[in-house]
């Protein structure tokens, strides 16, 4: 009977360890598979795709004064660039010269909603550079044509990386601007880009120091 015993004993000593081993090698399959997933469905960050190809020596002034919302990099990004532009602090005026808020006469709005282009966009700095009566002249209704040649002169078709966007340009006014320089020194014309290749929906921007006037 004491030999049946020890017996039975030893053999359920055997068992619990086997029974220990099983579980302590299946707990750890579970957090080797849960870690796994873990690492699968991480995914870069989206700021990093929309910053890493920007260039212009303004292009963290403007993230530091737009760090969020619909006017940010991030923000503009989601939305067609008429649209873009209206939540953007910085283009105020082109906004305004856009829609039909300066001159009635003149809204791009749908146009520049409706393809892909590549906008060269004064920022309210720019347009604080010209003589004001000059301004004020182009909310007059004789000088509507003008005003359409002065934006479109700054919209050029199709969209163009800051890698591929140095030489001549033809815009959609039809005149060319000259794009020169490389990284955060590009030049369009006479004037600087603060921070090009921002991303919106259907466009690639650049904005501009100083507003560009087309041939006379």
């Amino acid at each position: 009977m004491k030999r049946n015993a020890m017996a039975a004993a030893a053999l359920a000593a055997v068992t619990l360890l086997g029974l220990t081993a099983c579980t302590m090698d299946s707990s750890s399959e579970d957090t080797s598979s849960s870690d796994s997933d873990t690492m699968e469905t991480t995914e870069p960050s989206t700021d990093d795709s929309l910053t890493a190809d920007l260039v212009g020596s303004g292009c963290a002034a403007y993230a530091e004064t737009v760090p969020d919302g619909a006017g940010s990099i991030e923000g503009m990004s989601m939305d067609p660039v008429a649209v873009a532009a209206s939540n953007n602090p910085l283009l105020t005026t082109l906004t305004a010269a856009v829609s039909g808020q300066l001159n009635p006469d003149v809204n791009l709005v749908e146009t520049l909603n409706g393809s892909e282009f590549t906008v060269f966009a004064p920022v309210d700095d720019a347009f604080a550079k010209l003589d004001a009566a000059t301004v004020e002249s182009l909310k007059l209704p004789e000088n509507a044509a003008l005003l359409s040649s002065i934006l479109t002169y700054h919209v050029v078709p199709g969209q163009i990386s800051p890698d591929d966007i140095t030489g001549t340009q033809t815009t959609v006014q039809g005149g060319t601007v000259e794009v020169t320089g490389s990284g955060d020194d590009l030049m369009v014309n006479d004037s600087a880009v603060v921070c090009g290749g921002v991303k919106t929906a259907n466009a690639t921007v650049y904005l501009i120091d100083t507003v560009l006037m087309p041939a006379a």
